[in-house]
């Protein structure tokens, strides 16, 4: 009778990778870092404008005697700004189940 229903128990243990518990949790996973990632490059984007301003205002403010400050503190807002973008792509791969690359 199970040949003709076609509800086999061998059918019902083939079922699709990534179904089920386990679908459920790499879909949460996938999630989660594409949220906690975006987050992050938002975070240094935020930094690294901030760090930019502040140079450009020193820089405008004290003329040629402030440019290498302006210079070197908008240097370290595009250094924060970078960093947390590689880190933020980093989360973003590791929910995705993807390789450090």
């Amino acid at each position: 009778m199970s040949g003709i229903l076609n509800n086999k128990t061998e059918d019902k243990a083939k079922q699709a990778p990534g179904s089920g518990a386990t679908g459920i949790a790499r879909g949460a996973a996938a999630t989660i870092g594409n949220t906690v990632g975006s987050v992050t490059d938002t975070a240094g984007e935020i930094a690294g404008s901030a760090g930019r301003g502040v140079g450009s205002t020193i820089e405008s403010a004290t003329g040629d005697y402030g440019k290498p400050i302006g210079d070197g503190i908008a240097n370290i807002g595009t250094g924060v700004e970078g960093a947390t973008q590689e880190v933020g792509k980093g989360i973003k791969n590791a929910g995705q189940g993807k390789s450090l690359s």
